[in-house]
């Protein structure tokens, strides 16, 4: 589904990745792990094409995505949700959730209606389609930022600390509806996050530090080592 070789990525002139290996199995959820600032949220941001690696490939369901756009390579079924939401405040729950239609490969098609299966991973969106999405709170706006994702059908969905500030209620919540998704449609997750109860639902964990990577394996065999080294605070 994803492979990602010898990535190496800049902000100027500061090295943030180098020589990045990773691979995301079609219809498994990977997980990313480390401390903040080590490259987690750079890594998704490069492979969705808002930063350009210096080195490196990124190879999607067999193709390169070098001198991909964003807007295509959303179309070519990579969706992405940002850490810190970024619904759209004075666009009510429908229109946000609408938006997402924009990426889907036969782009929209007029009088979308928001599907059935949406609703039934995240309930509480159906009793909110008028609201604005600035009035839900962080856990409803985390809830809304993946169904908007999903609206446009993704192959790959990239989801950057999605239990960040969210009551552990609602984090349990999120899980569920994520391995839930991967169960029903057969899609990839990569998943960058600290909750360590949300990282061990993954199939296979990559561990960070100073913008390399430097641990993986199955999380079926993350050792409390690991644990302490990449994702205690």
């Amino acid at each position: 589904m994803l492979q990602i070789s010898n990535l190496n990525v800049y902000y100027g002139e500061s090295h943030i990745l180098r020589n990045v290996d990773l691979s995301v199995p079609k219809g498994q959820m990977v997980c990313l792990i480390g401390r903040n600032g080590v490259g987690k949220t750079t890594l998704l941001k490069t492979i969705m094409g808002l930063l350009k690696p210096r080195i490196g490939e990124i190879i999607y369901e067999g193709h390169s995505l070098t001198g991909i756009s964003t807007d295509k390579r959303a179309r070519m079924g990579i969706g992405y949700v940002p850490q810190g939401r970024e619904i759209i405040p004075r666009l009510t729950v429908k229109e946000n959730l609408l938006l997402g239609v924009e990426a889907r490969s036969n782009g929209r098609k007029g009088n979308e209606r928001i599907p059935e299966e949406i609703f039934q991973l995240f309930p509480v969106l159906k009793t909110m389609l008028s609201r604005m999405g600035g009035d839900l709170s962080g856990g409803q706006q985390q809830q809304l930022s993946i169904a908007r994702a999903l609206m446009g059908e993704p192959q790959l969905l990239l989801l950057d600390e999605p239990t960040e500030g969210i009551q552990p209620s609602i984090i349990l919540e999120i899980e569920a509806a994520v391995r839930r998704i991967i169960e029903a449609t057969g899609i990839s997750v990569l998943l960058v996050e600290q909750h360590l109860h949300f990282v061990r639902q993954a199939d296979k964990y990559y561990a960070m530090q100073k913008g390399g990577i430097v641990a993986s394996g199955s999380t079926d065999e993350l050792s409390q080592d690991v644990i302490q080294q990449f994702l205690a605070v």
